[in-house]
């Protein structure tokens, strides 16, 4: 790692190397996980042919939330507007899709979805330029044109390609004559070398490297086949991936509405360290919810896995003793509802907490492991199970309550939704979300309004 600039470093004879660190690879690692651990086969991604159908499908329909590289909006509807066939499309919309290459896309849509359309200024250039239609895209095509049409050495083109990258016109003027001159020698018209190279000076500066697109992707391509083929794995894993960002978790959420894939609550028994792919949804993540740092977790899961499952509050909090197990773990917990399994109700265990924490650690000061008392007659372990049938009834709290706890614990709502009701009234009045309803007419928003809460006009 150094503080030189990458002009400096070169002048030194050193080599600069970027590394890239993706997200992306770890979601693809975690879905492969998730995908054996539920029984299924991951795919091999070294050694397939990169052509199924399935997956250009879902990128041409759109469907692309959670897809490397192709989930923003644009990217989404020019690959919508493309239709996809093979990797190399994919690459060549990756170059495409950015400032500068983006002049072209129009004209590589068109000759892709009409080949006749397709022009070459000379028959030299159509083994170079027919991966993309005829429309320059890589950096890579300048170098191999100068090197086709006008007799370069691989090294020289590199070097007329660093002079186009870094718009230095006084070099590119004396290349243009050189390119110019080889070119007419190898029986390519004067006129059409300059067309050609306007064509590249202009274009080589924003061109992409292919080697980069085609890494890239790659990766787009895997974690579209993902999508496609194992849905509930891959966004269990998008989902583990971005825990930490609410705005992301939210619209990969939103998604797996949309797919009908329901969201299930957090469970102390079910859940694990990050999303996990269930039967009937994607189990909520645990690492997730507040106050429950990743080591606590690990013992949690540890203990499950080790002795059972837990069976009630007391149970937990029991077998907890000795580990930093505080109230406002038990708190989390609770409020999420990661303990909607047991007996007691949120509001029973919230209420109760302490006196069941007091009953436990009396057990655990009175028995010690492998011993009983002097008589052997102790009764503290019978007293600390059957303490939850002593306690007081109470009513749960309230629904509106209960979406309170979990948005505060876990950053959104999982068992409902406070505009539900809206939601409903809305759809029910054919409108595609809440905001159109309030830019209806005034009688009319009065009347959605007073239907909502019930209020006479």
């Amino acid at each position: 790692t150094t503080q030189f600039t990458m002009t400096e470093l070169e002048e030194l004879g050193m080599l600069k190397m970027d590394f890239l660190g993706l997200r992306t690879l770890t979601v693809i690692r975690y879905c492969c996980e998730y995908i054996k651990r539920s029984g299924g086969t991951p795919p091999d991604f070294d050694n397939c042919n990169y052509d199924d159908k399935c997956v250009y499908d879902l990128i041409s329909s759109g469907d692309t939330v959670g897809v490397f590289q192709l989930e923003s909006g644009g990217m989404t509807h020019f690959m919508m507007q493309m239709k996809p066939t093979s990797l190399e499309d994919i690459i060549a919309g990756i170059s495409l899709y950015r400032p500068g290459p983006m002049d072209q896309i129009p004209r590589y849509i068109e000759c892709k979805q009409n080949p006749g359309a397709v022009k070459y200024e000379t028959e030299l250039l159509r083994p170079i330029l027919n991966a993309t239609y005829g429309c320059m895209v890589y950096q890579e095509q300048v170098m191999q044109i100068v090197r086709d049409l006008a007799g370069y050495s691989l090294g020289r083109s590199d070097l007329i390609r660093r002079a186009m990258s870094k718009k230095k016109h006084d070099v590119m003027e004396k290349e243009r004559d050189i390119f110019i001159a080889g070119a007419v020698k190898n029986n390519v018209p004067e006129k059409v070398a300059q067309d050609v190279f306007g064509e590249m000076a202009g274009f080589a500066s924003y061109a992409f490297n292919k080697f980069h697109a085609a890494a890239y992707s790659v990766v787009a391509y895997r974690t579209a086949y993902l999508k496609c083929h194992f849905y509930k794995e891959y966004m269990a894993a998008l989902m583990s991936a971005f825990t930490e960002y609410t705005g992301k978790l939210m619209e990969y959420i939103s998604e797996c509405g949309r797919h009908g894939v329901k969201i299930l609550r957090p469970d102390i028994n079910e859940s694990d360290m990050g999303f996990t792919a269930a039967e009937d949804g994607i189990r909520f993540s645990l690492l997730a919810a507040k106050n429950l740092g990743r080591g606590m977790i690990s013992e949690i899961i540890e203990e499950r896995e080790k002795n059972g499952r837990y069976v009630s509050l007391t149970d937990l909090v029991k077998r907890m003793n000795g580990h930093d197990f505080s109230r406002r773990c038990a708190e989390s917990l609770i409020k999420c509802g990661a303990l909607d399994g047991f007996a007691l109700n949120r509001r029973q265990m919230l209420e109760n907490y302490d006196l069941i924490a007091n009953a436990c650690a009396d057990y655990s000061r009175g028995t010690i492991e492998g011993q009983l008392d002097f008589f052997g007659m102790s009764d503290s372990g019978s007293s600390a199970a059957d303490i939850e049938s002593t306690l007081p009834k109470s009513d749960e709290f309230s629904s509106s309550e209960l979406l309170e706890m979990e948005k505060e614990i876990l950053g959104i709502y999982i068992s409902g939704h406070p505009l539900k009701n809206m939601r409903t009234l809305a759809q029910a009045m054919r409108l595609p979300d809440i905001a159109s309803a309030m830019k209806l007419k005034e009688g009319a928003k009065t009347a959605f309004v007073c239907t909502l809460t019930g209020v006479k006009k």
